[in-house]
């Protein structure tokens, strides 16, 4: 009941699958080793500089309206813009720092694999 043809059809489909397999860890490599370019670094700037400027320009927005309506000894709009300022730095900070460990996790994942 041994049928000669079974070995080699097995053969081809193991062969297949390492293939398949090769080519799909070829693929993770290069998009691992992906540099980004000049205008990916000007958008996280970009990106950067608008999550401090928003908080900002919305405190100073928000400290004009309060002495239009509310005014009194101390200027709500300096106080708001330092406030929204504060904010906007912490939260680009915030930012920075998940950046850079999601890169030294990446770094710590290569070199994980490079022991194998």
């Amino acid at each position: 009941m041994n049928n000669p043809k079974t070995p080699k059809i097995l053969k081809k489909t193991v062969s297949l699958g390492e293939k398949v397999g090769c080519k799909a860890q070829r693929k993770i490599k290069a998009q691992r080793h992906n540099t980004p370019g000049v205008w990916f670094g000007l958008g996280m700037m970009g990106l950067i500089g608008w999550s401090v400027v928003i908080p900002t320009l919305l405190g100073a927005g928000l400290g004009l309206w309060l002495d239009r309506h509310y005014s009194g000894r101390h200027s709500w709009t300096l106080a708001l813009l330092m406030a929204g300022l504060v904010l906007g730095c912490f939260n680009a900070w915030q930012w920075i720092a998940k950046e850079h460990q999601a890169i030294q996790t990446e770094e710590q994942d290569k070199g994980d694999e490079n022991d194998d």
